[in-house]
């Protein structure tokens, strides 16, 4: 069969990047039967995604990859808004094709698409009045067209069937931090700390969006500041990749109580690199992290900071739980059981 997979978000840095790229890389790794076709649009980008996509098909006889000159916007617009483009008429004929990121071209073939979270849709006041309506608007167009849902957390697709999608071509197949995530050397985390001027122990967020709470997280840091050599590094917009894994590497634990998060990658990154986790007794925080992070109430300032407390005083153990956690995620796994939604295509 001919398996199409849209990467136009490969280059963006995100969770769905990661995603995207790991799916991508194990699938042609463990399926040399299927035939896969990688594409992308851009403008602006379009040498760097282009870049992108060959490095992750690397001359293999069964893949190849096309970039398209449409930046998001174009897409959004001749394939969501107005849907009168198919995407048959620019790559041929598919028996699968899978977005990664919502957007869901018009099609003959069996339609599969990724839902990573819904937060926009769900809490509207957290999120810009752009985002909210351009979520409300794919997300119809996904209810009404596409044949199969993949979530990353049985959190995500309860959050779908109270919106009144049908259960049963929801799929929930877990994600995994990158299989070479590893912990960084002491030179390069002194190298991070010094070029941010961070010059003592520190907790570290990620994340300034309304959802990720920072207000309450600096609100619990300053009532444990008796510990004045404790500081607080939260990170905001894009960090390029070994800087923030260097940061992760030096952190003494990550600070996590977000208020809602479709799966939740940096908790098994934490986990990956043996950084101990203060997160959400809630939704997929709790459902992904298990019993190998501190959990707390992410409404309650104090119970974020006795959460915080603890960990510095038991790092150890969730160190240790932290890993046995982790290994229970593989993108082995994410692929083979993303895989079985493809062949579904079959039984259409």
């Amino acid at each position: 069969m001919i398996f199409t997979i849209d990467a136009s978000q490969i280059i963006y840095g995100t969770g769905v990047s990661v995603y995207t790229k790991n799916l991508i890389r194990t699938l042609l790794n463990i399926d040399k039967k299927n035939t896969y076709q990688i594409i992308g649009g851009a403008l602006r980008r379009m040498p760097e995604l282009r870049s992108s996509l060959n490095a992750i098909v690397d001359g293999r006889k069964n893949a190849s990859a096309s970039v398209f000159p449409f930046s998001p916007a174009i897409s959004d617009i001749f394939f969501n808004r107005i849907g009168i483009l198919s995407i048959d008429t620019l790559i041929g004929k598919s028996d699968v094709f899978h977005s990664s990121d919502w957007t869901q071209p018009k099609t003959d073939a069996f339609k599969v698409t990724t839902v990573h979270d819904i937060a926009p849709v769900l809490y509207p006041k957290l999120s810009h009045p752009k985002i909210v309506e351009v979520h409300t608007r794919r997300l119809e167009r996904v209810k009404k067209y596409v044949d199969s849902i993949i979530v990353p957390s049985i959190t995500t697709k309860n959050d779908l069937v109270k919106l009144g999608f049908d259960e049963n071509i929801i799929q929930v197949i877990y994600e995994a931090p990158d299989p070479n995530l590893k912990r960084s050397r002491i030179s390069e985390i002194l190298a991070v700390k010094k070029k941010n001027r961070i010059g003592s122990r520190y907790l570290l967020a990620v994340g300034v969006s309304k959802r990720k709470n920072i207000d309450k997280i600096i609100s619990a840091f300053e009532k444990i500041r008796a510990d004045r050599t404790l500081k607080l590094v939260v990170v905001g917009h894009y960090v390029n990749e070994s800087d923030i894994y260097a940061l992760y590497s030096g952190a003494e634990a990550l600070v996590y109580p977000s208020l809602y998060e479709g799966f939740g990658l940096p908790i098994l990154e934490a986990f990956s690199l043996g950084i101990p986790v203060v997160t959400s007794d809630i939704g997929s925080m709790k459902e992904i992290a298990g019993s190998a992070a501190m959990l707390v109430d992410p409404n309650d300032v104090d119970s974020i900071k006795i959460g915080i407390e603890k960990v510095l005083v038991d790092k150890c153990k969730l160190v240790r739980l932290g890993k046995q956690r982790v290994n229970q995620f593989s993108w082995n796994k994410t692929a083979q059981e993303t895989l079985g939604v493809y062949n579904q295509a079959l039984k259409k």
